[in-house]
C-alpha cells in the first residue's frame, strides 16, 4: 500500500470496523488536567503568600497523617516543618523544580518519622510539594554515581548519531533495569517516529527499525514533553489518587500537574502499555535547539518505582545525551560547511569567468551542487531553468514565498504536498511538481535560486497500520498491536530525499560567493566610469582646447594667403591657383575646428528639460532649416505633435539637423518631402511606463544598412565634401550625442532609394530639473 496523509487520516478519522473509536478523543484529552496522582506518594500545593494549603491528594491522611479534608484550609506545617517549608520556598523563587528529603512531623506515633523524598516546584501561582515514601534501603549513591559517571564517559566518546543513541539506550537500561530502552525519533515536530537504537532483553520481540503512528504520542503529550523532561509510571494497574478539590475555585479547573513527577496517567496510554505487555515505564525528552528530537523510551515487564534521586540522573544523562546529539550534528554540519564552501567556490568561479555569456551554461553546476533534480534562478524578471522544469504555478508562489525571507536565508522542505496550508502546499499537486524544493532569496529585488528534487518513494514498516492504529476487538476492548510480529510494510510518498546541512550551508555559501561577486563586479563598473567621465572631460577639454588654439594661426595662414594673392600683382597662374587652394583649405580647416568645438562643447554644457510643444519646435526649426528645404523643393510634412520633455534648444539643434539633413539627401525627381511626427509608445525597459517617440522620416536617396553605423561617426561622409551641399559630417554625430545627453536612443530605418526614418527618444528627465553635470 502506499503511505501519504496516513498520518493525518490516522490523525482524525474513526477506524472502519463496527463500534470505530474516535482518535480525537485522545487528541483533544488534557492530560495535564486529568486531576489524580499516583498512588504510592501524596501532594499538597500550598499558597506560598500564606502558608495555607489550597488542595490536597485524597490519600495524605494514609500517608502523611492529615485526611485531605482537614489539611484543605490550614498551615502546611501540620504536615512539614517551617525550616523545610522555608527551604522549599527559597528553593523555588525561580520556578526550578526542586527536590528535597526531610522527615515528616505530622504522624509523632511513627518513631523518627517517616522519611520522604520530596519534590517542589511552583505552578499556576502556587508551590506543590510531592512525598514519595523512602523505603527502608539505603540509596547506595557512590556506586551509583560512579555509573552516570561511566555512562556520560561513554557517552562523550560517541562521534556518530548512530553510535550515540546505541550507547544511550545501553547505558539508560543499566541505570534503571528496564526490561527495553529505546531511542526514539520523530519525523518532524507532529510526525511518526522510529526506533533508531534498542536495549532489550532476550525475551522481548526487538523493535529496531520499526516505525510507530504519530497518535502513539498526541499534540498535547509532545508539549508536556517539551516543558517536563521526564516522565515515569512505576505501575499501569496503580488505582489513581483524586484531589481534594477536585476543582479549584480560583480557577474553575483542576490543578495543573504539568510538571508533576506523581501526575496519574491517561488511561489511553495506560491501555496503549498493556496491550503490549508492559507494567512500568520511563519517558527522557532529547531536545534540540529547543525541539523535541525524540525520546528515550524505557518499558519494564514489572512494576517499578525509580528514586527521585535515580530520576534526576536519567534526566541529567537525557540532558548529557541531547548535548552530546547537538554536539555531533554541530561537527557535521562544520564538515559539511568545509566540503560544501568548496564546491560553492568551484560554481561561483565558473559564474565569475562565464558571466558575460549569461547564467543559462551553469544550471547544470549549480543542480549538482546540492545534487537537484531541477534548478531555477530567477533575476531581473528573467528565469533560466536547468533539469526538470517547474510548473508555472509553482514558481509563482516560490517568487512569492522568496519575497517574504531576507537575502541568503535558505528555506527547504523534502515534503511539499504536506506543507500546511497555503499556496505552496496548494500548488505542490499539480502534475509534474517535485517533492522537494531548497529556496535561496539572493537580493530583496526578488532575485531567488530555486533547487527542486522529485518525489523518492521509500519503503517503511510499521509495527501498527498506520491508516487505523486503533482497531476494536470482538469484547469492544481497544487494541493497539504493537511489535515486529505484526508488521505493516508500506511505501512512503509524496516526499524527497532530505536536505542535509551540507545542502543549506553550500547554498548559503553560494550566496555569499555569489555578493561578493556582484559587489566586485559594482566596484569594477563604478570605477570604470568614473575612468571614463574622466577621460570623456579631457577628452572634451582637449578637444575644445586644440581647437581653440589652432584657430589662430590656422586664421594667419589665411590671412597671409589673401594679403599675398591681393599684394603680388606680377603672381602667375600657377602660383596663384596654389594660394588660393591654401586659402580655401584653411576656411575648410576653420569649419572643420568649428564644428569640434561645438561638439565638445555638447559634453560640456548641462541640460535645462521642461515640456515642450514638438508643433512650436519643429516651427523654430524651420525658421533656419526651411530655405534649405525650400531650396532642394522639399515638402514638409506635419504628423501628430506631442508634447515632449526636453531641453528646447538642444531640441532645436536635433531638428534642424535631421531637417537639413532630409534636404541635403533628397531624391532626384519631384515629390520630395520630409515627415515629421511623435507617437507613445510602451518603454522596452520599464513594466507599463510609455515613452515619447519622434519619427523624423524622408524619401531621400537612402543609406545602405552597411553604411548605417558610420553615418553617426564625427567628420564621416558619404559622400565627397563637395557633393549634396557639402558640409563637415558632424550632423548626426550632434544628433546622437544630443539624444543620449537627454537619457535616450537614437536608430534609424534606411535602404537604397526608400528614404530613411530616424527615431529618437528623449528620456524620462524631470520637467523644470536642474542642469545635469557635464
Amino acid at each position: 500500500m502506499e503511505e501519504r496523509w496516513l498520518t493525518e487520516r490516522a490523525r482524525t478519522a474513526e477506524a472502519s470496523v463496527p463500534g470505530g473509536f474516535d482518535l480525537t478523543e485522545c487528541v483533544r484529552e488534557p492530560i495535564h488536567l486529568l486531576g489524580g496522582i499516583q498512588s504510592y506518594g501524596s501532594l499538597v500545593a500550598v499558597d506560598p503568600g500564606t502558608g495555607v494549603v489550597e488542595v490536597a491528594a485524597a490519600n495524605t491522611g494514609e500517608v502523611l497523617g492529615v485526611p485531605a479534608t482537614d489539611l484543605v484550609g490550614s498551615p502546611v506545617t501540620r504536615v512539614v516543618s517551617a525550616d523545610h517549608y522555608d527551604e522549599a520556598l527559597t528553593g523555588t523563587a525561580d520556578d526550578d523544580e526542586v527536590p528535597l528529603s526531610f522527615p515528616v512531623l505530622a504522624d509523632p506515633s511513627r518513631p523518627g518519622g517517616q522519611r520522604f523524598d520530596v519534590s517542589a516546584h511552583r505552578r499556576d501561582g502556587l508551590l506543590v510539594l510531592e512525598f514519595e515514601p523512602r523505603d527502608g534501603a539505603h540509596f547506595g549513591f557512590s556506586s551509583f554515581y560512579q555509573g552516570v559517571r561511566r555512562a556520560l564517559g561513554r557517552l562523550r566518546a560517541a562521534t556518530a548519531t548512530e553510535d550515540c543513541c546505541r550507547i544511550a539506550a545501553h547505558e539508560m537500561r543499566a541505570l534503571t533495569g528496564f526490561d527495553r530502552v529505546v531511542v526514539y525519533r520523530f519525523d518532524g515536530e507532529d510526525g511518526p517516529g522510529e526506533v533508531i537504537a534498542e536495549d532489550v532483553c532476550d525475551a522481548w520481540e526487538p523493535w529496531l527499525g520499526l516505525w510507530f503512528p504519530a497518535t502513539d504520542i498526541p499534540p498535547q503529550a509532545r508539549r508536556l514533553y517539551r516543558e517536563n523532561w521526564i516522565r515515569a509510571i512505576a505501575d499501569v494497574d496503580d488505582p489513581t489518587v483524586g484531589l481534594h478539590p477536585a476543582v479549584r475555585p480560583a480557577t474553575g479547573a483542576p490543578l495543573d500537574l504539568s510538571q508533576s513527577a506523581l501526575r496519574t496517567v491517561s488511561e489511553f496510554h495506560l491501555e496503549y502499555l498493556r496491550n503490549i505487555g508492559v507494567r512500568s515505564s520511563m519517558s527522557v525528552s532529547v531536545l534540540l535547539e529547543g525541539r523535541l528530537w525524540g525520546l528515550i523510551a524505557c518499558h519494564g515487564a514489572a512494576p517499578l518505582r525509580l528514586a527521585p534521586e535515580v530520576r534526576s540522573a536519567c534526566e541529567m544523562f537525557g540532558s548529557a545525551f541531547s548535548m552530546q546529539l547537538a554536539a555531533i550534528g554541530e561537527r557535521q554540519r562544520a564538515d559539511a560547511l568545509v566540503v560544501s564552501g568548496r564546491r560553492a567556490a568551484s560554481v561561483a568561479r565558473l559564474m565569475e569567468h562565464g558571466a558575460a555569456d549569461g547564467f543559462a551554461g551553469f544550471t547544470g553546476p549549480l543542480a549538482e551542487l546540492l545534487g537537484a533534480d531541477g534548478v531555477l534562478l530567477r533575476r531581473a524578471g528573467e528565469d533560466v531553468t536547468g533539469g526538470d522544469p517547474l510548473p508555472e504555478g509553482l514558481a509563482r508562489a516560490l517568487d512569492r514565498k522568496a519575497a517574504s525571507l531576507t537575502p541568503g536565508t535558505v528555506w527547504a522542505t523534502d515534503r511539499l504536498p504536506e506543507l500546511p496550508e497555503d499556496e505552496l502546499a496548494i500548488t505542490a499537486t499539480a502534475a509534474g511538481c517535485p517533492a522537494g524544493v531548497l529556496l535561496l532569496p539572493l537580493t530583496r529585488e526578488g532575485d531567488f535560486l530555486a533547487w527542486t528534487r522529485r518525489e523518492r518513494p521509500a519503503p517503511r514498516e510499521w509495527a501498527a497500520d498506520p491508516a487505523q492504529p486503533i482497531l476494536v476487538g470482538p469484547r469492544g476492548e481497544r487494541l493497539t498491536p504493537r511489535g515486529s510480529g505484526a508488521v505493516f510494510r508500506a511505501t512512503m510518498r509524496g516526499r524527497s530525499l532530505p536536505w542535509t546541512a551540507g545542502d543549506e550551508s553550500a547554498a548559503r555559501e553560494l550566496w555569499r560567493l555569489l555578493t561578493g561577486l556582484v559587489l566586485r563586479h559594482a566596484d569594477a563598473v563604478t570605477a570604470l566610469n568614473a575612468e571614463l567621465r574622466r577621460s570623456n572631460t579631457d577628452l572634451d577639454a582637449f578637444a575644445h582646447a586644440a581647437a581653440h588654439d589652432l584657430k589662430e594661426p590656422l586664421r594667419g595662414i589665411s590671412n597671409s594667403a589673401t594679403f599675398a594673392i591681393e599684394d603680388a600683382a606680377d603672381l602667375d597662374e600657377a602660383t596663384e591657383r596654389r594660394l588660393l587652394t591654401v586659402q580655401r583649405l584653411a576656411d575648410r580647416m576653420d569649419s572643420l575646428l568649428n564644428s569640434l568645438l561645438h561638439y565638445s562643447r555638447l559634453g560640456r554644457a548641462g541640460l535645462r528639460v521642461r515640456e515642450v510643444e514638438l508643433a512650436a519646435a519643429l516651427e523654430g526649426a524651420l525658421e533656419v532649416a526651411g530655405p534649405r528645404l525650400e531650396e532642394e523643393r522639399v515638402t514638409v510634412r506635419r504628423g501628430e505633435l506631442p508634447v515632449v520633455v526636453a531641453d528646447p534648444d538642444r531640441l532645436h539643434e536635433i531638428l534642424v539637423n535631421l531637417l537639413v539633413n532630409a534636404a541635403k539627401y533628397a531624391r532626384d525627381g519631384d515629390d520630395r518631402w520630409v515627415e515629421v511626427s511623435g507617437h507613445r509608445q510602451p518603454s522596452p525597459d520599464a513594466a507599463g511606463r510609455e515613452e515619447t517617440v519622434v519619427v523624423v522620416r524622408d524619401n531621400g536617396i537612402g543609406i545602405a544598412s552597411g553604411q548605417q553605423d558610420e553615418v553617426f561617426q564625427l567628420f564621416r561622409r558619404l559622400h565627397g565634401a563637395t557633393e549634396r551641399g557639402g558640409g563637415t559630417g558632424i550632423g548626426l554625430a550632434v544628433v546622437k550625442r544630443l539624444v543620449e545627453r537627454h537619457g535616450g536612443r537614437l536608430t534609424l530605418d534606411s535602404a537604397p532609394g526608400e528614404g530613411t526614418a530616424f527615431s529618437f527618444t528623449l528620456g524620462e528627465a524631470v520637467p523644470g530639473g536642474p542642469a545635469d553635470a557635464p
